[in-house]
């Protein structure tokens, strides 16, 4: 495996483990720009990581992650991955989604989620 398979396997591992802000702050990086399918994006690490910190505060119960298909290009990986949990704002909410992930020095400078609504 290359450093970016490396990585996002420890990546996927962190998230389904519920260490979601721990694996954010070790492969994030400072000037990421992360976005929520079309919607205006997030640009920098402090702003994402209140995102982030929003989402998280707002899981009453975490039913269940599957990762379903990852690929690797030059620098990018995307992950299709499935996900049910109860969010205190949005009631229960399993959905399929991918993630577009581009890799540089070892962290994600840009990470583009794509899902339905």
């Amino acid at each position: 495996m290359n450093d970016i398979q490396t990585n996002v396997a420890d990546l996927n591992a962190m998230i389904a483990g519920g260490k979601i802000l721990e694996a954010f702050d070790k492969y994030y990086a400072d000037d990421v720009v992360m976005q929520e399918n079309s919607e205006e994006p997030r640009v920098g690490k402090e702003v994402s990581r209140k995102y982030e910190e929003a989402f998280v505060g707002g899981v009453v119960e975490f039913h269940g992650m599957k990762i379903l298909n990852v690929a690797f290009g030059e620098n990018v990986a995307m992950i299709e991955s499935w996900m049910d949990l109860t969010h205190k704002d949005w009631g229960r909410v399993a959905r399929s989604q991918v993630s577009v992930q581009t890799w540089k020095d070892g962290k994600i400078v840009h990470e583009r989620f794509y899902y339905g609504k």
